[in-house]
């Protein structure tokens, strides 16, 4: 069964999340191809980006500026997909999320793992912008993105009192995005496996050595 770690990538208080949340999370329980594992972000206080190679010391054994930094690498490495779950900021995702993405440093844990996106907005655009930056976030982060998302407009009225989604394309969207992403998932964990590949960082490193 494959990993997915969903990431909560907003913190505020009275964050809309908390209706998004429990649907999608819902969602991906039901599906057979996933062990499923909240990453709430609240429990991550992670300290504002300050990782540098001498915080990481050992690069096999990396020990970085705080316990919890290592313990949030060791976590991420654990997965073989992961769904962010984002409002839009100004046309982007919260700084908090961009930390988190950021602190996973010199493990390379995100790498040729696939990532789908939930957005949500309490207006019209219902955080697509949001996840078009996200998903160049990601191709740094050396993940794959993919195409299907779910998308909640006007996110304030986007569930009924069972906490379902009143837009039926939305239980449709979720249902591709998940099938895409174990499709996905299972295809490159068996890629790491059979034909495992140094990242490129470490490569240009080795042939700076030999030169």
């Amino acid at each position: 069964m494959l990993n997915l770690k969903i990431i909560i990538g907003s913190t505020r208080p009275g964050r809309a999340a908390d209706q998004v949340v429990p649907w999608i999370v819902g969602c991906a329980r039901e599906h057979r191809a996933f062990r499923v594992e909240v990453l709430d972000l609240r429990d991550w206080p992670l300290p504002f980006f300050t990782e540098t190679l001498e915080t990481v010391g050992d690069p096999r054994n990396p020990t970085y500026s705080d316990p919890i930094v290592r313990h949030w690498n060791e976590r991420i490495a654990e997965g073989d997909a992961y769904l962010f779950i984002t409002p839009e900021y100004n046309h982007s995702v919260p700084g908090v999320l961009k930390n988190a993405i950021d602190s996973v440093f010199a493990s390379f844990a995100f790498r040729n793992k696939p990532a789908a996106f939930v957005g949500y907005s309490g207006g019209v655009a219902a955080g697509v912008r949001a996840i078009e930056h996200l998903a160049h976030v990601a191709i740094e982060a050396e993940m794959v993105p993919l195409r299907s998302s779910v998308l909640l407009p006007l996110v304030g009225g986007a569930f009924d009192e069972n906490g379902g989604p009143r837009d039926p394309a939305a239980v449709t969207a979720a249902g591709i995005m998940l099938d895409d992403l174990a499709w996905w998932a299972a295809a490159l964990a068996r890629a790491r496996q059979d034909h495992p590949l140094p990242p490129a960082a470490l490569r240009k490193m080795a042939a700076s050595r030999a030169h």
